[in-house]
């Protein structure tokens, strides 16, 4: 997982050594080099503006200089003293067109006079209607550097999307109504294209996969098993369709891809679960059923978190416990596996899906801290749930007894407790789907992502 680049800007009238009637100066450098390197602890890659900004002059070459990087995601403004805020409101707005995140860093104290600067440009901001986040906090408290951060990284996932294309084989999946896209509302939204195909060449393609690259692909994945692949041609086909979409989406140059999987592939030719348990090990964004929302989730909590993302079906919650637990049909990066054992291989198919059988995954997902959440719609608006959860294994003793309760005891499990209101998190919910990601920091992300793409957040 790569840095994201963040400009940091020092503002105030009252620079360059200009001392208080006390004699001490406006602009504390001290507190400075504290702030940048807090956000730098916290793993933003900085690029530092000199010198410190207040005349129209020189705000308009700062702004007009990041405007034209690429490279840089969002501008944190830190309140060095106040400010004259029509020197700046213009280079800031022209900025903004951009799309990228802009921050208002108003570090507390009396002294320098930095609220004053933080508020006048905060007002400014709400005046003319530029989007922005305002923190006002303390380089040494984690949560204050978090809204800081958490907003600049989500910045750089809404960038990537934009001018990006999702890939599609096949049409809906299972009759699903809540996953379906309306490709102008994804580019007016996101930024994105949406470019969709039959299974025609990826069945061809599958196909025409040669021994020796099915081999070579076996080799590969066989370290993520503790068990041998099995030598059958189920498996193999399997195998060449993950490399099938593979090529294809190195052909196609799509971003990330949402497949249909059954009534298609699943019932004709092979189940797509361990295809899509090796692309989404490989860190490709992905989902069955062409279902757009899980897509858009996992694409988001795949680029956030260091660890793969794991989507199934929110099979089971027990309202007494807050315990959830998501089953997917076979589909999960078998990197995800836990104490409980390496991942292993079972037979996908019954008979209302998938019923030409596949390769599939069998594991419980490690312990750990995370969020599930989904995308979705509400009367065509988008939304997203969002909600902690601690990530746990059953007791060994208990294990098998908990994975039968399902009927289908060989498909991936997380067993979750989710930090929430259960009965809100229940009526919230969109979708059979849950989109499992690691790592705490997560929920403030997806929070600040919504705020950047003006979804509304239903954080629990």
């Amino acid at each position: 997982m790569s840095k994201t680049k963040v400009g940091f800007i020092v503002y105030g009238v009252h620079k360059d050594g200009l001392n208080d009637p006390m004699g001490q100066p406006f602009i504390d450098d001290a507190l400075v080099e504290n702030a940048k390197q807090s956000l730098k602890d916290a793993g933003l890659e900085l690029v530092e503006y000199s010198p410190v900004i207040a005349s129209k002059k020189e705000a308009g070459e700062c702004f007009n200089g990041f405007k034209k990087r690429d490279d840089v995601e969002a501008l944190v403004l830190f309140s060095g003293t106040w400010v004259w805020a029509a020197h700046l409101i213009g280079p800031v707005r022209d900025y903004a067109t951009t799309g990228k995140g802009v921050v208002i860093w108003t570090h507390p104290g009396s002294q320098g006079w930095r609220p004053v600067g933080g508020f006048v440009m905060q007002g400014a901001l709400k005046e003319v209607g530029i989007p922005h986040r305002f923190v006002y906090g303390s380089y040494d408290d984690a949560k204050d550097v978090e809204r800081i951060t958490s907003y600049c990284r989500a910045s750089r996932e809404k960038n990537k999307l934009n001018l990006g294309t999702v890939g599609v084989f096949g049409g809906r999946g299972m009759g699903q109504t809540c996953g379906v896209a309306d490709p102008a509302q994804w580019m007016k939204t996101f930024g994105l294209d949406i470019d969709t195909r039959d299974t025609t060449e990826l069945l061809e393609t599958a196909k025409s996969v040669t021994d020796a690259e099915v081999k070579e692909a076996r080799d590969a994945i066989q370290k993520y098993f503790a068990e041998p692949i099995p030598e059958d041609e189920t498996s193999s086909r399997s195998i060449r369709l993950y490399i099938a979409i593979k090529k294809i989406l190195k052909k196609e140059n799509w971003d990330m891809y949402t497949i249909q999987s059954f009534p298609g592939l699943g019932d004709s030719y092979s189940a797509t679960c361990f295809a899509q348990s090796m692309m989404l090990n490989d860190r490709t964004s992905t989902s069955t059923l062409s279902d757009f929302n899980t897509l858009l989730t996992v694409r988001l909590l795949n680029e956030l978190s260091s660890e793969p993302v794991y989507y199934g079906d929110l099979q089971h919650v027990d309202k007494s416990t807050n315990e959830i637990k998501i089953i997917g049909d076979g589909a999960c990066p078998p990197s995800l596996a836990g104490n409980a054992g390496p991942a292993g291989f079972a037979e996908h198919g019954i008979p209302t899906e998938g019923e030409a059988g596949g390769l599939s995954v069998k594991l419980v997902c490690k312990p750990g801290e995370g969020v599930i959440a989904r995308l979705g719609r509400t009367n065509g608006n988008f939304e997203m749930v969002i909600t902690r959860v601690s990530i746990f294994e059953p007791p060994k003793e208990e294990l098998e007894a908990r994975k039968l309760e399902s009927g289908i005891p060989f498909w991936p499990h997380a067993f979750v407790t989710a930090h929430c209101d259960i009965e809100q998190l229940l009526q919230e919910w969109n979708n059979e789907y849950a989109v499992l990601g690691y790592g705490s920091h997560l929920y403030e992300e997806l929070v600040a992502f919504c705020e950047l793409t003006g979804i509304k957040a239903i954080a629990l």
